[in-house]
C-alpha cells in the first residue's frame, strides 16, 4: 500500500479524549481544527478514505478505486446529524479484518472500527449486543504513546526519614495508557440505529463497493490458504464451533512452529487475552461467519 494509513497528525489526535468527544452528539469542539485525511487500503487497489475535521466534528467517507485519485463519496457524518448508513456492519467488519491483517500497526477491533463506526449503524437484522461488544473493544484498544515521559520523577535524592511519607511528597495519580475511561466507553458503544439511508441515492457507488467487498473476501480466503495458517484451521474451526478458548495456547504454539511472526495474529491469541480480539482472529483463520465465536462470549 502506498498510503500512510494513519498520518501522524491524526494519530496524535486519537490519543486525546477531546478528539473523540468532538465526534459525539453535543460533544465539545476540539481546539485543533483543520481537516485530516486517512486512507485505509483494503484490497484490489481499493481504499476507504476518511476526512475528519476535529474542530467541527464533521466526517466524510469515500471509496477510492484502483484507477482513481479522488474518492467517490459514501457518506457524511456530523455530531448533530443522523448517522448515515453508508456501510452495513458486516461490510465494515470485513474491511477492518483485511486492513488489520495487512497492517500490523492497526489491530482490530481498534482504530478502524472506532473511526468508521458512525458510517455503519445497526439494522434490525444485526446483532446489537455483538456490535456493542466489538465497539467497546475498539475504544478500549485506543492507547496513548507509551514513550511519553513520566509526569513526576519524584525527589532528586532520597529524603530524610521524616519526609518519606507521601504527605510530604505526594505523587500525582498515574496516567492511564487507555485514552477513554470505562464510563465513556459504555456510553458510546451502543450501536446507533439506521437514521439516514444514503445507499438509495443514484450517485452511491454500488458497483465499486461490491468490487471492494469481493476483493476483501478473496484476500482473506488467500490468507487462510497460506501454509502457516492452514495448519491451525481445524483447531480454529473447533474453537469457533464450541466457543472454548482454552485451545488458544495450542494455536499460538502451532503458528509459531510454522514460522508465523505476524504481531496482530499472535497478539490477538496470546495473554493477556482480550476475548473479543481473540474471537475475530479465530473466526478469520477458521473461515467462519463473523460472529460465530463472538456470540459465545457476549
Amino acid at each position: 500500500m502506498c498510503d500512510v494509513p494513519v498520518p501522524e497528525a491524526l494519530r496524535r489526535r486519537t490519543e486525546d479524549p477531546v478528539f473523540w468527544a468532538a465526534l459525539q452528539p453535543a460533544g465539545p469542539r476540539h481546539p485543533d481544527s483543520g481537516q485530516v485525511r486517512v486512507a485505509f487500503g483494503v484490497a484490489g487497489g481499493y481504499a476507504l478514505v476518511l476526512d475528519v475535521d476535529p474542530g467541527t466534528g464533521e466526517q466524510h467517507l469515500g471509496l477510492r478505486g484502483p484507477a482513481t485519485s479522488e474518492p467517490v463519496p459514501l457518506g457524511w457524518a456530523a455530531p448533530d446529524r443522523p448517522h448515515p448508513a453508508a456501510l452495513r456492519w458486516w461490510e465494515l467488519d470485513l474491511c477492518a479484518r483485511v486492513i488489520a491483517m495487512d497492517d500490523p500497526t492497526l489491530p482490530h477491533p481498534g482504530l478502524v472500527v472506532a473511526l468508521l463506526g458512525p458510517f455503519a449503524p445497526a439494522t434490525p437484522d444485526d446483532d446489537s449486543a455483538a456490535i456493542a461488544a466489538v465497539r467497546r473493544a475498539a475504544y478500549r484498544s485506543l492507547r496513548r504513546d507509551p514513550g511519553e515521559p513520566a509526569a513526576d520523577p519524584g525527589p532528586e535524592q532520597t529524603p530524610l526519614p521524616l519526609f518519606t511519607d507521601a504527605h510530604w511528597w505526594p505523587r500525582p495519580p498515574a496516567r492511564s495508557a487507555q485514552v477513554l475511561d470505562e464510563a465513556t466507553i459504555a456510553a458510546w458503544s451502543a450501536p446507533a440505529g439506521v437514521r439516514t439511508e444514503v445507499r438509495d441515492g443514484r450517485r452511491f457507488p454500488h458497483t465499486e463497493l461490491r468490487d471492494l467487498l469481493r476483493h476483501a473476501g478473496d484476500r482473506l480466503g488467500r490468507l487462510r490458504a497460506e501454509p502457516g495458517y492452514a495448519r491451525v484451521r481445524p483447531l480454529a474451526r473447533r474453537i469457533a464451533a464450541t466457543g472454548d478458548l482454552t485451545g488458544l495456547p495450542e494455536m499460538v504454539s502451532t503458528l509459531t512452529e510454522a514460522g508465523c511472526d505476524h504481531p496482530t495474529v499472535l497478539d490477538a491469541l496470546s495473554e493477556p487475552l482480550v476475548p473479543i480480539e481473540a474471537c475475530w482472529m479465530v473466526e478469520t483463520l477458521a473461515g467462519a461467519e463473523p460472529g460465530t465465536l463472538l456470540r459465545h462470549h457476549v
